[in-house]
């Protein structure tokens, strides 16, 4: 195993890890276990940052790796890959809205928002674990470019 391919296989079982936390805490609040929440969501969002930091320590040292499947796929692959991108990028903004609500005690927004930013969370999670397939498992992995070095 390359260790580009073990990077990937750890930040996608902190993005995993992160998704069950979530869940965890989500059935946590349900049963009126607020300190359990607590401490699940903040759980969740470690292992969130600490898939971002090996993401970005991945991609920096080592580069990306192209998706290595079928030419007829890529433009699918491509929107799809998109579609996670922005989901990314939109997460993390809606975890620390959500958290703040928490923080200062307005669990009236904090619930609403929560709730979404909970789905959009799993959507990520499950969308990323599929863009690990589509490059390490399920495909050959494509070349690896660095546009850092």
């Amino acid at each position: 195993m390359s260790i580009s391919m073990l990077l990937a296989t750890v930040s996608t079982s902190c993005t995993v890890t992160s998704a069950i936390c979530m869940a965890a805490g989500w059935v946590a609040i349900k049963k009126k276990k607020v300190d359990v929440h607590k401490r699940l969501m903040w759980l969740s969002v470690f292992f969130a940052f600490l898939f971002f930091v090996l993401y970005m320590s991945r991609t920096v040292l080592i580069g990306n790796t192209a998706f290595g499947g079928p030419e007829s796929l890529k433009t699918a692959y491509n929107v799809f890959l998109a579609v996670h991108i922005l989901l990314t990028v939109l997460s993390p903004v809606l975890v620390i809205t959500t958290m703040t609500f928490a923080y200062r005690k307005r669990f009236d927004r904090h619930k609403r928002l929560g709730r979404r930013a909970a789905v959009i969370w799993f959507v990520t999670a499950i969308t990323g674990v599929m863009v690990y397939l589509l490059l390490f498992v399920i495909f050959p992995p494509g070349p690896t470019t660095n546009h850092f070095q």
